[in-house]
């Protein structure tokens, strides 16, 4: 099966968009602030945005409401008029579909539900907002499966008629950026996707010291 590009076709998407002076409206789920500022940057000026903060994996309450007040520092700071919509955490759908596959690694079967459930909500909210169409910014980070994310956005477009912006953000050094701006904005990268098992993988392969 032949690779798919898709750091070329948001290229391509953005060219045409730049071509006709359409901005149309835009659902972008974000998981985060570091992975938000490259993408933000790079898709303002084509698209009217939206951010979406859906991200019921994250663990504990403490750590979801820290990166999502971190996301909200980010776009401020960035000086961009973008409304962000902030789900109320809930773990409960996470945990149910991680049941079972706790110990699996990160890209595995766990992983892809869990990109499946906030790619399915963030298509359900493009569609109750009347969005031109969605994405998210996960494609960015490279622990994460580019083309399962795109496959999966893809489908889920299907099922609630908007349209899903394929894309791969780590293209044209997204991911170098990402961690620049980090640094002059002074973002909390954190050192786990997020979830428990992940965090547990992680001390796991770097105990602490003492």
């Amino acid at each position: 099966m032949e690779k798919v590009n898709y750091g070329r076709m948001l290229d391509e998407k953005l060219a045409e968009l730049t071509r006709t002076g359409e901005r149309p409206a835009l659902l972008l789920h974000a998981c985060c602030a570091p992975c938000s500022s490259h993408t933000l940057l790079y898709l303002h000026s084509n698209f009217r945005i939206t951010l979406y903060f859906y991200n019921p994996n994250i663990a504990p309450e403490e750590e979801y409401l820290y990166r999502r007040d971190e996301l909200l520092r980010l776009v401020k700071e960035l000086g961009l008029d973008i409304p962000v919509i902030d789900e109320a955490y809930d773990p409960a759908p996470f945990y149910a579909l991680a049941n079972g596959l706790e110990d699996l690694p990160e890209r595995g079967e766990r992983c892809q539900r869990c990109i499946a459930l906030r790619l399915r909500a963030a298509g359900t909210k493009a569609a109750e907002l009347g969005a031109d169409y969605f994405t998210t910014t996960l494609t960015i980070s490279p622990h994460k499966d580019a083309a399962f994310i795109n496959c999966c956005g893809g489908e889920v477009a299907e099922e609630c008629g908007v349209a899903y912006l394929f894309s791969d953000f780590k293209k044209h050094d997204g991911y170098k950026h990402s961690i620049e701006l980090s640094h002059q904005y002074s973002l909390y990268r954190q050192d786990y996707c997020g979830c428990v098992y992940s965090r547990i993988n992680k001390e796991k392969a770097c105990p602490a010291e003492g």
